[in-house]
């Protein structure tokens, strides 16, 4: 498995391990952000801050989400691509709709950049990536697919 794990990191150009190194380091970070909301709160962790349900239900979901999106990606699979795109579109939206109020006030202190960046960073490199990934295992190399390396 390691060895299978290795070639599909070698077989990715260079440009696609610095893109999925990133979504690593965010999903860690995403990741141990909400575990800290939860261990100080419990599932009605986002209560006060976040009034809507779905909100506070997306925000708890991701104590799963984001690691499940970290190891996907660890694996180099491309169903960890398309989650983590799918991830950050509903982070970013509830960010923005759960804070749109203070961000009406007070733009500048309010807005949630460093979620607005990331996500702006998956969703642009989401496509590049997946076709990054189905080049390096359409490349007549053995791929994770081949279970006999």
């Amino acid at each position: 498995m390691a060895v299978r794990l290795r070639r599909a990191w070698a077989d990715l150009p260079g440009w696609a391990l610095w893109v999925l190194a990133v979504y690593l380091i965010g999903f860690a970070e995403g990741t141990a952000d909400h575990v800290r909301w939860m261990t100080h709160g419990g599932i009605h962790a986002y209560a006060q801050s976040y009034p809507q349900i779905a909100i506070q239900v997306l925000f708890v979901s991701l104590v799963v989400l984001d690691p499940l999106v970290f190891a996907l990606v660890a694996f180099v699979r491309r169903e960890g691509i398309w989650l983590a795109a799918v991830v950050m579109a509903l982070d970013m939206a509830a960010n923005w709709i759960g804070n749109w109020t203070s961000i009406r006030r007070d733009w500048v202190p309010n807005v949630p950049w460093l979620i607005t960046l990331f996500g702006a960073l998956v969703l642009v490199t989401a496509l590049p990536l997946l076709h990054a990934t189905a080049r390096a295992r359409h490349d007549g190399s053995p791929r994770l697919s081949s279970w006999r390396s």
